[in-house]
């Protein structure tokens, strides 16, 4: 279980091929603030060194969506991906 699971439970609810969430939309998805390395780039970019097991990374993977930080650092594009990984066995 991950702090990041609400987040991945959204975007699994989501039917829209995008959608951009504000940092403040997330962390009240979330229910608690984001650390300040969520407002970098690399933070969220799913694409950004892969071997890196991150959770906020794994959630969207998860939902099937790939994540990129918007370029004003003040939110979040999802993108959906073709399928959704689900849960792996950890």
């Amino acid at each position: 279980m991950s702090n990041y699971d609400p987040l991945r439970d959204y975007l699994q609810a989501q039917t829209a091929p995008e959608l951009v969430l504000s940092l403040e939309q997330i962390e009240d998805i979330l229910g608690f603030a984001l650390s300040r390395a969520s407002q970098r780039a690399s933070w969220w970019d799913s694409t950004y060194a892969p071997e890196e097991r991150m959770p906020q990374r794994e959630a969207c993977l998860d939902a099937g969506y790939i994540a990129t930080r918007l370029a004003d650092g003040k939110g979040v594009r999802f993108r959906r991906i073709d399928k959704p990984r689900g849960p792996r066995w950890r």
